[in-house]
């Protein structure tokens, strides 16, 4: 079995260092900030749509996002937590599945985060914003992380994400997905997606160990 992961929502609560980088970048430029419930709305998002949406004009977009990494660079450690038993659930995914990460974040500084909590050691690859062209809801960010096991036609491959961006990125990656509550998106606009939903990740875990133990087919 295969388990891929988003992050945000997910794994981690990051939503302080979030609201606090985009509020940063509004102040840098001096435009008017948007609310907390209008950033955390587009959380999942890349960072350049989520300035466009939130009113960045679109000739400083990629100087909002600049601003904005290297504001969260430095906070992001200390700002960031893991969910509630989301280190349980890695750990015991780990027992019986290979796993991966599949974000819309930087690589590079999820990495960073995800060594600090001490667990980068337990995904075999991590894929985020810069390693593709398209992010989530493309296909393009699983099937890249795909390319990093191997015989994945012979395994069970499964998502596991808050937000229908993960959801439809599974869809499109014909891979079997898990709507988690733990983050950003609503289970109404979850079920649209897929019919297996969990109020958490060790939920969603616990369950895939049952289906391996048991070889329940989809």
């Amino acid at each position: 079995m295969i388990i891929l992961f988003d992050l945000d929502g997910t794994l981690i609560d990051s939503t302080e260092a979030i609201l606090e980088g985009f509020h940063h970048s509004f102040e840098m430029y001096q435009y008017p900030h948007p609310s907390d419930e209008e950033i955390k709305a587009l959380i999942g998002h890349p960072l350049d749509v989520m300035f466009s949406e939130l009113g960045a004009p679109q000739e400083k977009v990629w100087d909002f996002v600049d601003t904005y990494k290297e504001y969260y660079r430095e906070i992001s450690t200390q700002k960031t937590e893991l969910l509630p038993f989301a280190k349980e659930a890695i750990y015991l995914a780990s027992e019986f599945a290979e796993l991966g990460i599949v974000t819309t974040k930087t690589a590079k500084y999820s990495k960073i985060l995800m060594e600090h909590f001490g667990l980068m050691e337990k995904f075999k690859v991590l894929i985020g914003r810069e390693d593709v062209q398209n992010p989530k809801p493309h296909a393009e960010p699983i099937l890249t992380a795909l390319k990093s096991f191997e015989n994945i036609d012979a395994k069970d491959i499964w998502m596991i994400g808050d937000t229908e961006l993960d959801l439809i990125s599974a869809q499109s990656a014909c891979v079997k997905s898990i709507g988690v509550l733990s983050g950003y998106g609503d289970k109404e606009t979850l079920l649209k997606h897929t019919k297996t939903i969990f109020n958490n990740t060790i939920e969603a875990i616990e369950y895939l160990e049952g289906r391996k133990t048991t070889h329940i087919p989809f």
